[in-house]
């Protein structure tokens, strides 16, 4: 089972702003990241993550892309949907690819298209508790 350690954690609170580094989160079952944009009823595109790998291979910074979770030693991109993210207690359901829209290129020209599968995957929160930096992920 592929395993991988959280670097970074955002919180996309305001549409159309940087997202907020935070050290800890919480997961809240059938919603999301408390506190970020994303977190609502009914919505299945709650958690996004991003292996660091990625980010550094196109010079980004952990957040730029809007992701929530980074991760580092674990190929996301293989990642597929109905697998589970473990963070101790906490499971994420892989939801799908995250396809990379316009608001890419607003960070560099092209960039949408260099990252065509490679933004990330996105998932819904199964089972909710906190997480922190330095926490480990599996996946199963």
């Amino acid at each position: 089972m592929p395993q991988g350690t959280i670097t970074n954690l955002h919180i996309a609170r305001v549409k159309g702003t940087p997202s907020d580094p935070v050290q800890k989160a919480t997961a809240i079952s059938g919603l999301g990241l408390e506190g970020d944009r994303s977190a609502y009823e009914g919505n299945t595109r709650q958690v996004l993550f991003v292996d660091k790998e990625i980010l550094d291979g196109f010079g980004l910074e952990p957040g730029q892309v809007k992701e929530n979770i980074t991760v580092t030693g674990l190929n996301v991109a293989q990642v597929q949907p109905g697998q589970v993210f473990t963070i101790g207690d906490v499971t994420l359901e892989a939801v799908g690819d995250c396809e990379p829209c316009g608001k890419m290129d607003a960070i560099r020209l092209g960039l949408k298209d260099q990252l065509q599968g490679k933004r990330g995957m996105l998932a819904k929160v199964i089972n909710g508790g906190g997480i922190k930096v330095g926490d480990s992920v599996r996946v199963e």
